[in-house]
């Protein structure tokens, strides 16, 4: 930060403003995202953090580093968001077809990818003591929806320490608190989230590479039993923001045989991508005529050793916009 930028955003200099806090705009976007599971609310987020920096400039005393200032600003305005209940928690869609019935219904309907192309514009700087999530692991697709379960105050805490590594001292002055409470808080999100995280094996790089080929092969081609042979026995299937979720590869067969009967002819084609560090596929579905393709979401696989433990179909036909340009 330089004193000459400093000084002209504060006289109401726009680019100056710009070069002032750019620097931070990706990793508060993430970190938006992660507070909230939404990347579509990470958008509106960081407007608001923006906004609330250029009009609260004045009052930057310069105490902490821009970078905390803005963090401490993003994370109330995540925290205001989700107490106002302002979060565009999606309406339960209605399936086409007559589902089978799910193992359970999920909680986390509001949950979206992430796109691997806007983690590349990240800095990379060094961890801080106090980090305890390597920066790939903090953004995988678990630990998002893992966050999303936690009260609001906790999730916040959790990011800021274990993910970011702000010291107890430096979060309790952001969220406002002692750092009695911030330890109490914190102790009980990681018992949470830990509770919510598969333990999963890192698939070897051939695996990382054939897995997603042959699950693209078997989907788009309605061939249910080899999809099957590629998932763990315990593997699940979500399809955010509706709430079904299948468990086990019965189930999820289930599921799938009624999906390709209502489909009658119709195909999916995937195109790979990247999401939440993880494997993934734009998806869309052609007309009868098999030529004409449309938007149906995006597929993000979790490999677990040499088989996929999870598949995760957000079912938004606005989220492959997200990926043009990425391929994985």
């Amino acid at each position: 930060m330089t004193e000459e930028a400093l000084a002209g955003a504060r006289d109401g200099d726009g680019e100056a403003f710009e070069r002032l806090v750019g620097l931070y705009r990706h990793e508060l976007h993430l970190h938006c995202y992660r507070i909230l599971g939404s990347t579509a609310d990470a958008d509106d987020l960081l407007q608001e953090t923006l906004l609330a920096a250029w009009r609260g400039l004045a009052g930057f005393e310069g105490r902490a580093s821009l970078r905390s200032w803005l963090y401490r600003i993003a994370t109330n305005r995540c925290l205001n968001a989700l107490r106002d209940a302002r979060r565009r928690v999606p309406a339960e869609p209605v399936p086409p077809f007559e589902p089978p019935e799910p193992t359970r219904r999920g909680e986390v309907s509001w949950l979206q990818p992430y796109p691997d192309a806007l983690l590349t514009a990240l800095p990379d700087p060094a961890p801080r003591p106090e980090t305890r999530y390597q920066s790939k692991e903090a953004v995988e697709l678990a630990f998002i929806a893992a966050l999303q379960r936690l009260p609001p105050r906790q999730t916040a805490t959790l990011v800021l320490r274990d993910v970011l590594g702000y010291s107890a001292a430096e979060v309790a002055e952001m969220l406002g608190t002692s750092e009695t409470a911030v330890k109490g808080v914190l102790q009980r999100a990681r018992a949470t989230v830990g509770a919510h995280r598969p333990v999963v094996e890192r698939p070897a790089p051939e695996a990382e590479r054939e897995l997603p080929r042959r699950f693209a092969e078997a989907f788009t081609a309605d061939d249910i039993e080899g999809v099957l042979a590629l998932l763990t026995d315990d593997a699940w299937l979500a399809m955010p923001p509706a709430p079904h979720e299948y468990h086990g590869k019965a189930a999820i067969g289930a599921f799938l045989e009624a999906s390709a009967a209502w489909r009658d002819g119709r195909r999916f084609h995937l195109v790979p991508t990247r999401a939440n560090t993880q494997p993934a596929f734009t998806c869309h579905l052609t007309d009868r005529d098999g030529r004409t393709l449309h938007p149906v979401g995006v597929v993000v696989l979790t490999l677990d050793g040499d088989r996929i433990g999870a598949i995760t179909r957000f079912l938004d036909a606005s989220l492959p916009a997200r990926f043009r340009g990425s391929r994985g």
